[in-house]
Parts: structure tokens; sequence; C-alpha cells
């Protein structure tokens, strides 16, 4: 019987103990017994399936990775410490000295350090488009290309990628094509289906939803994911048993959560559009954003954030946040809690104004991750912080 998205996420679960629990209970430990050297042998020789050390496999961790892999159509996954830990040990495992990666530059800015500052040390070079580029994508591939990656959307401008005419591209060019599914979640997106070969998530965000913990996950080819998993098996950047325990339990209200979010987030983007000190507002689900259509296609809701630009620039932007009340002014995102963040003067500071432009952070762009309060609460903050802007 085909089960719907939302009791996928709520009977994957590990298989009950002797104790007949409902809920799934929490595994603290590190290690696991065998009954004797045999088994300890062929388990370690991978001649049998069971849980060896929690560095490796533990049930909770299993249980969080297989809800995720059943949610994005995936064939196997791999549970991370962070989220950056889910990126870093995908593109660690797959590439070799003298690969190259093909990207939009609208990337997280630790993504954007990893593809300029770090990977650069093995010899394993970078091309960037933006995210209006996509026809020269085809250009920037070399003999040595082996990723295509994308985020979308982006973070923080809230721009919307092709899933499908990228995806054909890197199936013509037989790349793997990794995206970055944080900011819609498999709820309002499932890439895989659009020609993804991989999917990675901060799990710290709307996944957990109550900025609690920490998190990361890939899913996709499970032959692919076989050389993360041996990869993170060995170097160590596994997920704790606590930290997926609760991952596992928020899945649980993942698609309730994802869509309140998006109702109050289009309430608020419909807002601002109407306010005459804010120059513009992007938001997947308004007419009005530059790739509408692409989302309406590939998107089932706009998710929870908005990026919108204050009159008057940077001083403008830091106006704004001072006069906020009740939303916090955090650099995390997928809260229950609304969060508004200027990354010019903030998260971005430190990018010269070039590479801000680059990637759509103007001067008094402010995101705003529209939580869970009631929306006339937070419509009133925003209100009063932007008439307190003129």
């Amino acid at each position: 019987m085909k089960k719907h998205f939302e009791t996928k996420a709520i009977r994957t679960q590990t298989e009950r103990s002797q104790f007949s629990e409902h809920s799934t209970p929490l595994y603290l430990t590190s290690s696991f017994v065998f009954d004797d050297a045999e088994e300890m042998r062929a388990s370690f020789a991978e001649e049998k399936q069971r849980n060896l050390y929690s560095r490796f496999t533990n049930p909770n961790t299993t249980e969080f990775v297989d809800k995720i892999v059943a949610m994005e159509g995936a064939e196997a996954g791999y549970a991370f410490a962070t989220g950056m830990s889910a990126i870093f040990s995908t593109f660690a495992a797959l590439l070799n000295a003298g690969d190259h990666v093909v990207s939009c530059r609208s990337v997280f800015g630790s993504t954007h350090s990893m593809f300029t500052k770090f990977l650069p040390k093995w010899n394993i070079e970078t091309s960037y488009f933006k995210v209006n580029e996509v026809d020269l994508v085809e250009s920037l591939i070399q003999p040595n290309t082996k990723v295509l990656y994308i985020e979308t959307p982006t973070n923080p401008a809230v721009d919307i990628l092709d899933l499908e005419v990228i995806g054909k591209i890197a199936k013509k060019h037989n790349l793997i094509f990794i995206v970055d599914n944080c900011f819609a979640t498999p709820y309002i997106q499932q890439p895989i289906k659009f020609g993804a070969d991989l999917v990675v998530h901060s799990a710290t965000k709307l996944i957990d939803g109550q900025g609690r913990v920490l998190g990361g996950v890939a899913v996709g080819n499970k032959e692919l994911m076989r050389e993360i998993y041996l990869f993170s098996r060995n170097t160590g950047p596994a997920m704790s048993p606590f930290n997926a325990w609760v991952l596992s339990k928020s899945l649980e209200t993942l698609a309730i959560r994802v869509e309140k979010h998006s109702e109050n987030a289009l309430k608020v983007a419909e807002f601002l559009e109407t306010q005459e000190n804010v120059e513009f507002v992007k938001y997947p689900f308004l007419k009005s954003h530059p790739q509408y259509k692409v989302a309406k296609n590939q998107m089932s809701l706009g998710g929870n954030i908005v990026a919108f630009e204050i009159k008057g620039g940077i001083e403008s932007g830091r106006k704004f946040l001072d006069r906020i009340k009740m939303c916090s002014l955090s650099a995390n995102l997928g809260d229950t809690r609304t969060i508004v963040t200027h990354p010019s003067s903030t998260t971005h500071g430190r990018l010269s104004e070039e590479d801000r432009l680059e990637v759509g952070i103007t001067k008094g762009l402010v995101r705003v991750s529209v939580g869970l309060e009631n929306v006339a609460d937070i419509i009133a903050d925003l209100e009063q912080a932007l008439d307190n802007n003129k």
C-alpha cells in the first residue's frame, strides 16, 4: 500500500524492543555487543547488517535517515553532525585531485568558502554561473568536470533555479547533480524527481524547526552514497544519536509546520509589497518573483523565507533591525520563531560589495525566516520597524 508523505514521516520507525514501546527510545550508546567472535567478524566484514559502532550507524540515526530517504524518493543516505559536514563529506568522498565543479554562484557562504579556499588545496577548482545564466552552464563544463551543484531556493536572495533544465544538462554530460534542498525541505520539493543524483540538507533548519540541534543529511543514488558512507565512516562526521532522535521526532510534524510557515510567509510577503519604503520583495510564490513559474512547477509551497530590499541601503537595514521588538535577530532560520537578518552588515559583511552583488545581496536586503507566531503579530512588528525606518 502506497503511503503518503505525512504517514512516512510518522510511521517509519525502528523495530520495537522487548519493552514494546510506542515511541522510539533514545539509544545513547557508543558501541554494540556481539554474541561471539564469528558474529563480530561477519559484522565488520559487512556480511551481516547490524549496528557496530555509533560513528558508523545507530538505531536513531538510521531511523532519521530512513525517513529522509523515503521523503526524498532516494535509495540510501547518511546523517552528519552539521549541514556543512554533509556538504563537505559529499564532495570529499566523490572528488579526486584535478577534478572540476560547476556551481551556481548563489550558494551558502560556507559552501562558497569550501569551493574557493579549501578544495583548491587539493587541486579541485570550481567555475560559477549566476542564477540568470543557466544558458552558460554547458560552456563551463570541462573534460575534468565531475559535479554540477546548486541550491534552490538560494540563500539569502531566494532565487529559484530550474531543476529540470539543470538536471538534463547534468545527465547529458554525465555529471553528478547535487542539490542543496535546505530551504524547501522534502515536503515542498524533491529534486531527485527532476534528475538530481544527491540531495543535501542542513537539518538544523526547518527539519528541526525549533532551533535546538545541529544536523545534516545526504541522500540519493546508492552507489554514490556508498562512497560517502565509506568516507564518513573513516573520517568521523557522524550525527549524534541524541540529535538524530530529536530530528526524527521533528520530521513527524514537518508537513504541518511547513504548511503554516508557508501560509504565514506568503502573507508577510504580500504585506511587504504594499510598503512604500520597500524597494522590492522576493518570495517564490509571489507573482512578481522573476522565477515564479519555475517555482510553481517544482515546489508545492513557497517556503518560509522572504527577502526584501529596504530603501536607504546598509544604514536603513541596521536601523530596521534595531527597531525590531518581537522577532529575533539571529543567523539561523527555519525556527518556530520569526528571525530577521541583514546579510550585508552581518552574515555576508566580510565579502566585498562586488561579491555580495554577485549573489543578489544588495545593501538594504533583509532576510526574514517567517515563523509560526500569529501572522498578524509578525506583520505588526515588521510594520512598526519599517515605519520608524522612514
